[in-house]
């Protein structure tokens, strides 16, 4: 008797909720479903990445998964979600720098990579550049950021700043609105 009383109460209360529902709700759903985005995505997972310039080889880098996304209208562009590992060549063909981050997306038209979250750079020096976010252009051979970048040289100097800017070797870089400490020498003359 339960069941009965249960679908007969089901069966009231389907059309009082049908009609419920206007023709305005309708519209809106159909408004949301209308704006379809159709793209490809094309998934590898592995990926040894490899960058030269005049056929010398100048940075290796490795990333766990690369999505290579190709909007029907748009640019394409190459998603590393899970990061990426970058090592940097000299003339010599030894490593000297290193780029590590925890997402990192190219976008093919621009020729822009842009790191993101925890991004951390090794020069050949050995100072240290850190942020949440490194574009590098490679048209304009440059690293760049309006974050705020952590820099920590090899001497000890530490220092920050935003609107960062540095050579892709990251062998000099200019910011503004820096604060910092210096390790001063004893006996140096004025």
């Amino acid at each position: 008797m339960n069941a009965k009383v249960f679908l007969y109460g089901l069966f009231l209360a389907l059309p009082l909720f049908l009609a419920s529902c206007s023709d305005d709700d309708l519209k809106k759903a159909d408004a949301v479903t209308g704006k379809k985005v159709t793209l490809s995505s094309d998934r590898t997972l592995g990926v040894d990445i490899i960058y030269s310039d005049s056929a010398r080889v100048k940075a290796k880098g490795y990333a766990p998964i690369l999505d290579k996304v190709t909007p029907v209208s748009g640019s394409t562009y190459q998603e590393m979600i899970k990061g990426v590992n970058i090592d940097f060549y000299n003339e010599n063909g030894t490593v000297d720098g290193n780029l590590v981050c925890d997402y990192a997306i190219r976008k093919d038209q621009e020729l822009k990579t842009e790191f993101k979250k925890n991004v951390v750079v090794k020069n050949s020096k050995g100072d240290t550049f850190s942020s949440q976010e490194l574009i590098w252009d490679e048209q304009k051979k440059i690293f760049y950021s309006t974050q705020r970048v952590y820099v920590k040289g090899i001497d000890g100097n530490v220092g920050d700043g935003i609107n960062f800017k540095a050579p892709q070797d990251f062998s000099t870089y200019e910011m503004e609105t820096g604060s910092g400490e210096l390790n001063m020498k004893e006996g140096i003359a004025p």
